[in-house]
């Protein structure tokens, strides 16, 4: 009877050392099959978009954006902001100065894009207000894309923020004037001497922000800035 209890103890601390190494694999297999998707960022965005084209202060005679056209406009626009955070621009950026009669330039070069259809481009939520439609979009990007996203967070890159205006015609050019203004501000705030010339990379930090002011859009932008070169006036 003795040999018997020694030998059923025996086999069930075998068995029970079995079953926990099973245990530990499929613990471990299921934290590493879901943990992509903890790990996995997500970028978020809200998008305005007015369904009554405006120009001036009038209404246009066309009729106003239904809602599948207003839905449609603002995934476009949440795609071009995403695409603007991820890739970013290169930049040419002529300070300009009224006194020598050089007008102020800035050149923006888009890095690539973020198409509209894009499959991980998702739209989470719709409210209205009035004639104003607010889309909140998440995008989920991908592992070349996450490693672009650290680029901009890392190295000499500083956030900076500013606002710019533009005709009613075209909004996104008031968020050129905004990466313009900001640029400007920047080195007013770093450099003793006025450049001449100044190029490097420019990204979006969050989305922009329009609203009209005066029959013009404004915008306020947030951005990511690595400047690589900085000429002088002495060097020209």
């Amino acid at each position: 009877m003795r040999r018997i209890f020694i030998l059923n103890n025996t086999l069930y601390r075998v068995l029970f050392q079995a079953d926990t190494i099973v245990m530990k694999r499929f613990v471990f297999g299921l934290l590493f099959c879901t943990l992509p998707l903890y790990a996995q960022e997500v970028l978020r965005g809200e998008v305005k978009i007015e369904l009554e084209q405006v120009r001036g202060f009038l209404v246009e005679e066309t009729p106003p954006l239904n809602l599948a056209e207003a839905k449609r406009a603002g995934l476009e626009d949440a795609a071009r902001y995403f695409g603007a955070m991820i890739y970013g621009w290169s930049f040419r950026y002529e300070v300009g100065e009224r006194a020598r009669n050089i007008d102020e330039i800035l050149e923006l070069t888009p890095l690539g894009a973020v198409r509209a259809d894009d499959p991980r481009l998702r739209l989470t939520d719709i409210q209205m207000n009035g004639p104003v439609m607010y889309l909140w979009v998440d995008y989920h990007p991908e592992e070349t894309q996450l490693y672009r996203l650290g680029k901009w967070k890392a190295g000499s890159t500083r956030t900076a923020q500013g606002y710019g205006e533009s005709p009613l015609e075209d909004k996104y050019q008031a968020l050129e004037d905004a990466a313009r203004a900001t640029l400007r501000t920047m080195l007013r705030g770093s450099e003793r001497n006025r450049p001449k010339e100044v190029s490097g990379f420019i990204s979006l930090a969050a989305f922009p922000r329009y609203w009209l002011d005066k029959g013009r859009w404004t915008a306020f932008g947030r951005f990511r800035v690595d400047i690589e070169e900085i000429r002088p006036f002495a060097a020209h």
